[in-house]
């Protein structure tokens, strides 16, 4: 009860002068990573978790789970008519190419570790999330039409990257077997994806459907639907889980084929499971202070630094900048673009769940891996938001001065 007395406090000095720290990048994530790496360090530290338990495994899946859901209710659905061909181009080009690109990296600065376990590390460390650097999508110096595609791309790569995360984790943990069956395990993984799937949409659909037209006959309330809205993704969860399914794939299926009827339900019919997603996932950056102790309490490692640095920059923006090749974007747009993947949550939860299937030293390795490119992420990402967004605000000056210059009447000599 102590620590969640510390990180109730934390949070709440945070809410008192988050304005204030907003000035320096300081936002709530970063602020209850600090307090996790403050209190969790050392060989007496005021405050430590078990997080090898299976409790703490269902716990990670369930923030997961809600994160996932309201990632894919919450994207525009007029931002896929009218911005889809980059949408499509991001989610269909860049993210494969990414995932490539990261996998190369990794196979040529780790030769000794496996494919397959390169291939969840890419997995694990090329999802988005936006929370870490909330500001920029909110900043409305940077052109709408931006924001929008990145808010988009940032609510759905991580929901496709998901089933490819559990088929990489299914045949590395398999490959250390003495008997090593890689197919039964692809099968399995593919198996439980399918399960997923058909879990997610039926009870994504149906609860749409059926929230929808009660709501339309009045036979509801605004408190109730959010009530009803809640409870979609965990049914979703745990039906899927019931299947032998994948419960946080089956939130993300649950919540695109949900979200349409969101359209027709009160603007807060998502406002609980928002703040939910909200409170869980700081209490998640709290304990990875904690993991942020462990994975480097015997020193740091250049290789690790190196491999993070590339996948926050180049394995990033290389394939974006190829594939929004004739967009018709500015060259400054499309470097906006690849620049602007920031990783957190979603990382956090894919390395934590690599480290409970995989053996000791494999999740050793991935997570010194993840943390680090968290780590890096949040600095850089978060120290470049003011002058990305001062640029903006000069070149929109710029622009306007022109078209003034342009349309003013010449007056002769």
């Amino acid at each position: 009860m102590l620590a969640v007395a510390v990180i109730a406090g934390i949070l709440f000095v945070w809410a008192l002068l988050a304005h204030r720290l907003s000035r320096w990048s300081i936002t709530a994530p970063i602020a209850m990573m600090c307090a996790g790496i403050a209190l969790t360090g050392g060989s007496d530290p005021p405050l430590r978790f078990d997080l090898d338990t299976a409790v703490f495994e269902h716990a990670v899946e369930v923030v997961l789970a809600l994160l996932l859901f309201v990632d894919a209710i919450e994207v525009p659905g007029g931002i896929l008519g009218r911005e889809k061909g980059l949408v499509l181009r991001l989610l269909g080009g860049a993210l494969p190419l990414t995932l490539g690109g990261a996998f190369l990296a990794g196979y040529l600065i780790f030769p000794d570790q496996s494919g397959w376990l390169i291939a969840v590390l890419a997995t694990v460390v090329v999802p988005l999330d936006l929370a870490p650097t909330a500001a920029i999508v909110r900043d409305r110096r940077i052109p709408a039409r931006l924001r929008e595609v990145l808010n988009v791309e940032g609510g759905l790569n991580d929901g496709i990257t998901s089933p490819i995360f559990l088929l990489c984790v299914a045949v590395a943990a398999e490959s250390h077997g003495s008997h090593a069956d890689y197919g039964d395990a692809a099968l399995q993984a593919v198996e439980a994806a399918g399960w997923a799937l058909a879990a997610g949409l039926v009870v994504g659909g149906a609860a749409g459907w059926l929230l929808r037209t009660s709501w339309s006959y009045g036979w509801t309330h605004p408190s109730a639907t959010r009530l009803g809205v809640l409870a979609v993704p965990i049914a979703a969860y745990s039906l899927s889980g019931a299947l032998g399914g994948n419960g946080f794939v089956a939130s993300f299926v649950a919540g695109v084929f949900f979200a349409p009827a969101m359209r027709r339900l009160p603007e807060s019919a998502a406002a609980m499971t928002d703040d939910l997603v909200a409170l869980m996932t700081l209490a998640l950056w709290f304990l990875f202070g904690q993991i942020v102790n462990n994975a480097f309490w015997d020193g740091f490692q250049a290789s690790v630094i190196l491999y993070a640095l590339l996948v926050i920059t180049l394995v990033r923006m290389l394939p974006v900048l190829l594939v929004l090749t004739g967009s018709g974007l500015k060259q400054s747009d499309k470097l906006f673009l690849g620049w602007m993947g920031p990783r957190g949550v979603t990382s956090i939860v894919f390395g934590t769940l690599a480290v409970i299937d995989l053996p000791g030293g494999q999740a050793d390795f991935i997570v010194r891996v993840m943390v680090m490119t968290v780590m890096l992420s949040i600095v850089l990402h978060g120290l470049s938001i003011e002058p990305i967004g001062r640029f903006y605000a000069r070149r929109a000056g710029g622009e306007r001065s022109e078209e003034h210059v342009e349309a003013r009447p010449d007056r002769g000599p």
